[in-house]
């Protein structure tokens, strides 16, 4: 009778697989890509291979293990029964064998592979690339795809093949891993053309007649502003000319005089010291936002993944305010 994975015990799958050939935890891993991107042509794109070779690593293991793992037409994809228990089977012997390697290496291990990492668009490419050649420069085996996506929140870790995100903004996904790097001072901001000669306002509510301009992603149609010193909130309701939920967009309107807008105030510190912007009512500030590295709870991580955190940890409060 032919073998299947369903009828081989837990163990000597493990030593079935692991005999002989470092080219089938390759087939396996390639396997479980497929699984978790959706499609072979996701798969073959966080792997950095073609569509036919992922094809062919699965049609490997297919025939290594003598079952189908997955139904397949032109339109969607399906695991059999035995590729859900080959998935699982999978999954948690890579795991173990990665953990495996990394307790033999110690602390001497060296981080190597692909790391894929998503960022907000101004602070990706601001105040996040000198971190990132830190990191590289200091470890030569590494790669990294940089994926720069405003609305960090939506991406889906596990289909997408994401390693970690930097997320500004509260984390509402109880099922990350959640480490808090800094917080983003946010301030009222305008051209001086916007005043016509006016005086700067200095009171919260003396904003609430002048033209606005939204971040989309932290507010649209009213604002919340703080005063620094006596802790009251001033709450405006705002009709804005323009929207959008990219903050370079937004600075460049507000340098255009368009509108007064809340932007964070480390991208705002040059055009407010050659006073191309301008600080309205400087005692009052929107709520800071957070800043957090994020990552899919897991029983092992990488070497790649460990240093890039205590390198992102350590570099991005420094960032913030250099």
């Amino acid at each position: 009778m032919t073998k299947t994975l369903i009828k081989v015990p837990d163990h000597a799958a493990t030593a079935a697989l692991m005999t002989g050939a470092g080219d089938r935890i390759e087939l396996m891993q390639t396997f479980v890509r497929i699984v978790e991107a959706g499609n072979l042509s996701a798969a073959a794109a966080q792997l950095g291979t073609t569509q036919p070779t992922v094809s062919r690593r699965l049609q490997s293991l297919e025939q290594f293990l003598g079952v189908r793992l997955l139904n397949r037409s032109t339109h969607s994809m399906r695991l059999t029964a035995d590729g859900e228990r080959c998935y699982e089977h999978a999954r948690n012997l890579l795991v173990s064998w990665a953990a495996f390697e990394s307790d033999l290496r110690g602390s001497n291990e060296e981080p190597e592979g692909v790391l894929r990492v998503v960022a907000p668009h101004a602070f990706g490419q601001q105040r996040l690339i000198r971190p990132l050649a830190d990191y590289l420069k200091r470890y030569p085996q590494v790669s990294v795809e940089w994926l720069l996506h405003d609305d960090t929140s939506a991406q889906d870790f596990i289909t997408d093949g994401i390693d970690c995100a930097i997320q500004v903004g509260e984390i509402a996904d109880s099922a990350l891993v959640a480490i808090k790097l800094a917080e983003v001072p946010r301030i009222v901001v305008a051209s001086p053309s916007v005043l016509a000669g006016g005086q700067i306002p200095q009171q919260a509510i003396d904003l609430a007649g002048l033209p606005w301009l939204s971040l989309r992603t932290f507010y649209r149609n009213e604002v919340f502003l703080h005063h620094m010193h006596t802790g009251e909130v001033q709450r405006l309701a705002i009709t804005p000319r323009m929207s959008t939920d990219n903050l370079y967009a937004l600075r460049t309107a507000t340098l255009e005089g368009l509108g007064i807008a809340i932007g964070s105030a480390w991208i705002l510190t040059d055009d407010l010291a050659t006073g191309r912007l301008v600080q309205l009512a400087p005692q009052w500030q929107a709520t800071p936002l957070p800043v957090h590295l994020v990552y899919p709870y897991a029983r092992f991580y990488p070497a790649r993944l460990r240093r890039f955190i205590e390198v992102i940890r350590a570099a991005v409060p420094t960032t913030l305010h250099g």
